[in-house]
């Protein structure tokens, strides 16, 4: 094999490229990690200190996978002697009659260990928060936050001392389809017998080349920072936990937060959308909705922040039309392999969607059913050329 020639080449280096390159390695599978940027970056999706990893969730699917994660996840963190995981809870609200009550059948179906905050209690037990009129909350209790940047870096680590290779600043341009594929790239030519695409935002741009489209939509989200007015009040020490209001006067999305954390006295909430972006040209996008309504819903629900962002940093989603992911063989061309459409809730799924995506590519039967992430389900939308 000459040094440009692999078993596996996968473009792009976020969270889902990098754990399903760190996965073939573990395989003994000469692997090519391609990233676009010079990293680290924080021009995509993986960026920033913290993300949230919980099991609450409206499908029985994802909580099902988050079992199996929160094992991986533990597992890297002993292999590299890293900490990469802080255990906070996850606080849900939402009206009593809307997903809240979905969320709250899944967490006891699947027998997650949670506490039900009757009304006339929530504020001892969550104080600072003022829970909604017609809301009830619980809490997630195995729920808690990622360190983002800290697992890129270590799950490329790893992938590294395991014999495999990391190009950046490699911006591709040309797929060739094939029994091997040639990848094309700004500076280098690489061929493999099979290829994964987790390209984020640029997912479409590459599969471009092979004759498909799906329908991605990219949104460009504010990631909002909010100053405490009493420092500590809502902090990760103080016991603060993470939170989701599920719905809520000011907004039909979800609404989310992390303790004050990574910035001393400064509160992450977010809005679960954004306007619609390109890749390229993100900071282009001066939409301001948002924040408007994180300012209307702090004002409200959390007296102890001031309602005017401290600080704005910018992330992006890749959203499908059900905000379930994409993770499939391409329809024509079954050794090229697609991990897309994350929508905005990808990341705490790394380690589970680099071991499919890794089984994908090797012709192995999944770990999971992956009939809710199959291409076939777009087939009014997907655009083939061939």
């Amino acid at each position: 094999m000459s040094s440009r020639d692999y078993d596996c080449i996968v473009i792009g280096a976020g969270v889902q490229g990098s754990f399903t390159a760190y996965n073939l390695a573990k395989n003994n599978k000469k692997t090519l990690l391609l990233e676009q940027f010079v990293l680290p970056h924080s021009r995509g999706s993986s960026h920033g200190q913290t993300r949230i990893i919980r099991k609450a969730y409206d499908e029985d699917y994802y909580t099902h996978m988050m079992e199996e994660c929160y094992q991986l996840w533990s597992q890297l963190e002993k292999e590299a002697n890293v900490k990469l995981y802080r255990r906070t809870g996850l606080l849900v609200m939402g009206p009593e009659q809307g997903d809240y009550q979905v969320f709250k059948s899944t967490l006891e179906r699947n027998k997650v260990p949670i506490v039900i905050l009757p009304r006339e209690e929530f504020s001892q037990h969550i104080p600072h928060v003022n829970l909604s009129q017609g809301n009830a909350a619980l809490v997630d209790t195995t729920a808690g936050v990622l360190y983002a940047d800290r697992t890129l870096k270590t799950v490329q680590g790893q992938f590294q001392k395991l014999g495999g290779v990391i190009k950046d600043a490699q911006k591709v341009i040309d797929i060739t389809p094939g029994s091997v594929v040639t990848v094309t790239t700004v500076s280098g030519v690489y061929r493999a017998k099979r290829l994964v695409i987790t390209a984020g935002p640029w997912a479409n741009t590459l599969l471009s080349h092979t004759g498909l489209q799906l329908p991605l939509q990219v949104l460009k989200i504010n990631v909002c920072y909010w100053r405490e007015k009493i420092p500590g009040s809502y902090n990760v020490q103080h016991r603060f936990p993470c939170f989701i209001q599920l719905e809520s006067e000011e907004a039909k999305h979800h609404i989310y937060g992390l303790p004050s954390n990574e910035y001393p006295g400064l509160m992450k909430i977010c809005y679960h959308t954004g306007p619609e972006t390109d890749p390229d040209e993100r900071d282009r996008q001066t939409d301001k909705g948002d924040i408007d309504i994180l300012q209307r819903y702090i004002t409200r629900c959390f007296p102890g922040l001031v309602p005017i962002p401290a600080m704005v940093e910018s992330c992006m989603y890749t959203v499908t039309p059900d905000n379930h992911f994409v993770l499939d063989h391409h329809p024509t061309h079954s050794n090229i392999i697609i991990g897309a459409g994350f929508s905005g809730h990808g990341f705490k799924f790394g380690p589970i969607v680099g071991k499919l995506l890794c089984e994908l590519s090797q012709g192995e039967v999944p770990s999971y059913d992956l009939s809710p992430f199959r291409i076939r389900r777009f087939q009014t939308h997907s655009k083939s050329a061939l």
